[in-house]
């Protein structure tokens, strides 16, 4: 099987890349390599490369930046899910598009089923959600969109954020009252892969099992880095309301993901956080459901 990985300079495409099948022959693209909303750029790439399926881990993912960049967000997020769907009806391909919790405004206070009705908060939540549109309009019967939540990885998202902080500031401060669940970059790469195997087409959702504030993530990064020797102290660590800490981009208040169909449909468990940020600092790309 032929598989195009876009976005593969992030965390996630990276973790697609040594994922893969053993049957698969990949090609990955990074953004310079391949800029998904250039129409004529994509159709090279499907010409020269014929990919029977595509998975798109491309997007623009500073939240607060896209505030600013709200032409450039929608590039990414938006037109670029449609120029590659687009692409995918022409030829044979299946399209996986991964999309966002933060299509959510979090006010359900429970977590949010795949049909559950999005209300975004911010340019980075509404141009997620627009792609997500667009591939499924393009693409209604071959095309499978999985919303994550909270991605990180040993090196990226906000556990390598953290880390760094903790090696250069002798305190944190650190939000408490935005609830989500925390999401291990290599964990979501399996369920992509499996999920486009098995052609599962529609909205689906998959995040590690538990919830966490960022306070609670903060903390149990520290502890983790420290048993581990990836530290040798952790500062202190306060916990403050968002009214604190003023952002550009509004965040959800709760985002946790239901993700229980994915679960049964790959018949799979999802690790809790905590398990599965303990794996992924310990040895990057363990802890996470083989489906």
């Amino acid at each position: 099987m032929r598989v195009l990985i876009t976005g593969a300079g992030g965390q996630l495409g990276r973790a697609l890349v040594a994922a893969a099948p053993a049957a698969a022959t990949v090609r990955a693209c990074t953004h310079s390599e391949l800029d998904i909303a250039d129409e004529a750029a994509v159709a090279a790439a499907f010409a020269a490369f014929a990919p029977q399926l595509v998975i798109n881990a491309a997007a623009f993912t500073r939240v607060d930046d896209a505030e600013r960049a709200a032409a450039e967000a929608a590039r990414a997020n938006a037109a670029g899910p449609a120029v590659l769907a687009a692409a995918c009806r022409l030829s044979t391909a299946w399209l996986t598009h991964v999309s966002s919790d933060f299509v959510f405004d979090g006010r359900q206070g429970h977590p949010y089923e795949p049909g559950a009705r999005p209300a975004p908060l911010s340019v980075y939540g509404r141009t997620k959600l627009e792609g997500e549109i667009a591939a499924l309009r393009e693409l209604p019967q071959r095309c499978t969109v999985v919303r994550a939540s909270w991605l990180y990885s040993a090196g990226g998202g906000f556990a390598g954020r953290m880390l760094a902080l903790m090696r250069s500031r002798p305190e944190l401060r650190v939000v408490s009252d935005q609830v989500g669940a925390p999401t291990h970059a290599a964990g979501l790469a399996a369920v992509l892969w499996a999920l486009s195997e098995r052609r599962a087409a529609g909205l689906w959702h998959w995040c590690d099992s538990g919830v966490a504030s960022w306070y609670d993530f903060a903390v149990a990064i520290g502890e983790e880095a420290l048993k581990l020797r990836l530290l040798t102290t952790v500062p202190p660590i306060a916990p403050i309301g968002s009214a604190d800490y003023p952002t550009p981009a509004a965040r959800p208040a709760y985002s946790v993901l239901d993700k229980r169909a994915t679960e049964r449909l790959l018949a799979v468990s999802a690790p809790h956080w905590r398990s599965a940020l303990r794996a992924t600092l310990a040895v990057p790309g363990a802890g996470y459901p083989q489906p």
